[in-house]
């Protein structure tokens, strides 16, 4: 039968100051485990065997108490350099290093539970918990703490830890979360080896009298993740009938502009009713609903109400139905009690102004289908790389666009249509409606770090207008807040890496501002990675370094069976070339973006984004973009091991995307056709481009040649050109019968 050896472990104050580290790894409680029982450097039979046991189990739960990080200072230490200032101990100020010192802090109440499930070896488990009365600290020397064990039945571990009403951190194989040291087999071993050569770091040489030092070994531990995730309460708005109040009708629907008001209205009633029922924790419930009196270190803890508009659909009203309420692992309340405290309020909206009658009231109960937290990146099997804001983001004041008075712009106008001399002063000029674009998209990016999100950006655009129809424009929110319309903006985020949901930034994420939605169809069409500028590799080794990129991909890209896929090979399963007269595999350049000759950009262009004739399925679009992200590494023979950095996107009017009219060779043109004998080559140079563009299905250019030459051994003719057309093209702008190879790159020229 299996069973589980719980531990429980008290602080004899509320605090911890193990940095960084919360909770405590099972690592730091197996060392205080042998600390407590060990005599110097003794350890019973049974004591050892006892451990050796522990270290075969699987990684334990643990449930810790909520905590919030306390006031920290620096202590001054010596950092035992004392060779720096010539051995003089009277100097030994000029060499103090600061050492932070910021502890946790937690209800010392509450214990800490640690649970291994178990299998055989119960005569061990007895022993561990004799070993438990001996722990005295846990952490850090100031950290007093005593511990008691038992033995308990596997299946009653889930009801004992929620009945802890503690965080619960579970052990996983990977994903987000934090890594804890835990034992695996020959820790303690390593342990023994490191108190033996610690007490033997100072050794006398064979000659000359200065010691020498050398550094006890590290102990052997395992890195494993463990993850704490919120619990989410989803309810839906419904309406409440005059007639039957006890009866509830279809959904109601609160107006989208109006998601700070609701949110301020649900809070504030939740608060006073669990503050009715729980007046003892009322400072407790106003910090953590409301954010009164909450400092930095309360940020943790505070409950998120997140409106969820109707998505998914292009048809449906966006208006807010459901109410997410999230409450994080680090909150002091209960989440049953948060649960509580919204279940069955009412909200009203429709009010008749001259009566003050309720024309009709909306009640908040439990959802029965969560189908919606999918649209929101929640509980999806497929995370997501873009993102877009249903409701405006609320940014800093430093984002805040410049406010024209209405008024005035009025006056100005009406001015202009009746003298057409009449200057627009306080119309913005493109330069500076850009400036604030770009402080925008810079406190954006803070956002997100002041959210708790890890996950770096690689492009974020801003703009006031919605990025999907029957959405509102960002000023619409701004009546009845406490944000002015100036500081609202509709925000698109494209991450690095897919991340999940739910994802909410600015200052206004605790009153329903700033909530976005995954964007499920953004997929990559053009991936560019810098080059580092360590790995070197001139302008004339870019075919090479081409080559072993396209090799990377190929093995990136095998099934099971060791088959290269056709997008990245160009090759048909039974090894034979692609024959569909298309260009259905991945366009590969590098560029030299700033002209020093040395490659500093890496292009990986999907065959849709070079052949406009290519149209891809969902299919190719997922094939491309797991396989391109997962490239890190390119063994590039001689050029050495290159290590890419994260891939960028590009910003607009780039050089290699446009849109321009006028486009001007970066990488030499290769002729797809024989010029013909006696054939003037510049006329067949600019023929065979333009026939390669209408293949391509892009307009026609005029085509003029700046120089050319003749490849050796009949390979034909290689050029550098200048395109222009008759409107503005977007790139990226890839031709020519080496433009899989890197040849035939193409960027934005001088008109």
């Amino acid at each position: 039968m299996s069973r589980a050896l719980l531990v429980s472990v008290r602080f004899h104050d509320g605090r911890y100051h193990g940095r960084p580290e919360w909770p405590p790894s099972p690592a730091r409680l197996f060392q205080a485990l042998l600390a407590g029982a060990a005599r110097g450097g003794t350890l019973s039979p049974q004591e050892r065997a006892a451990l050796a046991w522990l270290e075969t189990l699987a990684p334990p739960i643990i449930a810790a108490p909520a905590t919030r990080v306390g006031r920290g200072f620096k202590n001054y230490v010596p950092n035992n350099d004392l060779d720096a200032v010539g051995r003089d101990p009277r100097r030994v100020a000029e060499i103090r290093a600061p050492k932070l010192i910021r502890p946790r802090l937690f209800d010392a109440e509450t214990p800490l539970l640690y649970a291994w499930a178990f299998g055989e070896g119960e005569e061990h488990a007895k022993t561990i918990l004799a070993m438990t009365e001996r722990l005295y600290q846990l952490g850090r020397g100031v950290d007093m703490a005593w511990a008691c064990g038992e033995i308990i039945e596997a299946e009653q571990i889930d009801a004992r830890l929620r009945a802890h009403r503690c965080v619960i951190h579970l052990p996983s194989r990977g994903g987000e979360g934090q890594p804890l040291s835990c034992p695996q087999r020959g820790s303690l071993q390593s342990l023994e080896r490191r108190f033996v050569e610690t007490r033997k770091r100072l050794a006398a040489p064979k000659s000359g009298r200065q010691q020498l030092f050398s550094q006890a070994s590290k102990p052997r531990f395992a890195a494993v993740i463990y993850g704490s995730l919120p619990q989410r309460i989803l309810f839906e708005l419904r309406k409440v009938l005059a007639e039957a109040p006890a009866e509830l009708d279809s959904f109601a629907s609160w107006p989208l502009a109006r998601a700070v008001r609701l949110v301020e209205n649900l809070r504030d009633r939740a608060a006073d009713k669990l503050a009715t029922a729980m007046p003892q924790h009322q400072s407790i419930i106003d910090r953590v609903f409301i954010g009164r009196d909450a400092t930095a270190a309360d940020k943790d803890t505070r409950l998120r109400i997140i409106p969820l508009p109707s998505i998914g659909s292009p048809h449906v009203a966006r208006a807010i139905r459901r109410v997410l309420v999230e409450v994080p692992p680090n909150c002091p309340l209960a989440a049953e009690d948060v649960a509580w405290a919204f279940s069955a309020l009412t909200v009203s909206e429709k009010i008749d102004q001259s009566t003050g009658e309720v024309l009709e009231e909306t009640k908040l109960v439990l959802a029965k289908d969560e189908g919606m937290l999918r649209h929101y990146g929640i509980a999806a099997d497929e995370p997501c790389r873009m993102w877009r804001t249903v409701t405006p983001a609320a940014l800093p004041e430093a984002a805040g666009r410049r406010r024209i008075d209405p008024a005035t712009l009025h006056q100005q106008l009406a001015a202009a249509q009746r003298d057409a001399a009449v200057l627009l002063k306080e119309a913005k000029p493109s330069r500076e409606r850009q400036a604030e674009e770009s402080r925008a998209a810079a406190a954006a990016a803070q956002a997100l770090r002041h959210a708790g999100i890890a996950v770096r950006p690689q492009a974020i655009r801003v703009q006031r207008e919605p990025f999907e129809g029957r959405n509102a424009r960002a000023e619409a929110f701004a009546p009845g807040t406490r944000f002015a319309k100036e500081r609202l903006w509709h925000v698109e985020i494209t991450f690095d890496k897919p991340r999940n949901g739910p994802l909410v930034i600015g200052d206004g994420r605790y009153l329903g501002l700033g909530i976005m939605a995954p964007v499920r169809e953004a997929h990559r069409d053009i991936v560019v990675f810098p080059v580092p500028v360590q790995a070197n590799i001139a302008r004339r080794d870019g075919a090479a370094f081409v080559h072993a990129a396209r090799r990377a991909l190929m093995a990136l890209s095998r099934d099971v069976e060791g088959n290269a896929n056709r997008l990245f090979s160009g090759h048909e399963p039974n090894g034979g070339p692609a024959s569909s007269g298309r260009h259905e595999h991945v366009f590969l350049a590098v560029d030299d973006s700033d002209g020093d000759g040395r490659i500093d950009r890496f292009i990986v262009a999907a065959p849709w984004a070079g052949d406009r004739t290519v149209r891809p399925d969902r299919n190719l679009r997922q094939t491309f973009e797991a396989v391109v992200s997962r490239l890190e590494t390119v063994r590039a023979g001689r050029l050495g091991i290159i290590a890419l950095d994260a891939p960028i996107s590009l910003a607009d009017h780039d050089p290699l995307v446009g849109p321009a009219r006028v486009w001007e060779s970066r990488t030499p043109y290769h002729a797809t056709r024989h010029a013909g004998r006696n054939k003037d080559a510049r006329i067949a140079l600019a023929r065979d481009v333009a026939t390669e563009c209408r293949r391509r299905h892009l307009p026609e250019p005029e085509v003029e040649i700046l120089e050319y030459t003749a490849v050796p051994d009949g390979g034909g003719l290689r050029a550098r050109a200048r395109l222009r057309f008759a409107t503005a093209i977007a790139g990226p702008l890839l031709i020519g019968r080496d433009s899989h190879r890197g040849g035939g790159l193409f960027g934005v020229g001088k008109e």
